[in-house]
């Protein structure tokens, strides 16, 4: 499965990247019934910070956005997101060819998100940082500027000059 295909079923829900399990039972080739069943049989190896269930307001929300069916649809269950340990711990939880192979390439997935994030940061910091020295630089252009100007305004006392051209007779 390509990089991209998985990066586009990667979530953003409570600050965390995720995957949600109907999505993960598609790629694993499984019923979501026999991952979910799976998975509830080993809750110990799913903390809070491995999966977490959608509350009302992040499901109303997906739902909103299209990601995800309609409650109706779902049956009114409410899905499972896994973050990316919680994508590891299932392998051993399903224990098939199909989902290691699929969770490699999910693991490697999250890695260029968070590489990529990463770097994202990197470039933000730099762009202010140039920001940064712009306007020091403008600061001291605007100074020159001003100083200018003011010394235009300031009137200079001008001696009495004698008159160019012919003289009148």
């Amino acid at each position: 499965m390509k990089p991209q295909e998985i990066e586009n079923k990667i979530y953003e829900i409570r600050h965390q990247n995720v995957m949600l399990y109907f999505d993960l039972a598609e790629m694993y080739q499984t019923e979501t019934r026999a991952l979910k069943q799976a998975v509830r049989r080993n809750l110990e190896r799913f903390p809070i910070d491995f999966m977490f269930e959608l509350n009302e307001i992040e499901i109303e929300s997906m739902v909103s956005q299209n990601v995800i069916p309609s409650k109706q649809q779902l049956g009114g269950a409410k899905p499972f997101a896994f973050t990316e340990q919680g994508v590891a711990m299932l392998s051993s939880v399903l224990k098939s060819k199909i989902a290691i192979e699929i969770n490699i390439s999910i693991i490697r997935a999250f890695v260029l998100m968070r590489q990529y994030a990463l770097s994202h940061i990197e470039l933000s910091e730099k762009l202010n940082q140039l920001e940064n020295t712009f306007n020091k630089k403008f600061n001291d252009v605007a100074e020159a500027l001003n100083f200018l100007l003011q010394k235009d305004h300031i009137e200079t006392e001008q001696k009495q000059r004698k008159p160019i051209g012919y003289k009148k007779q």
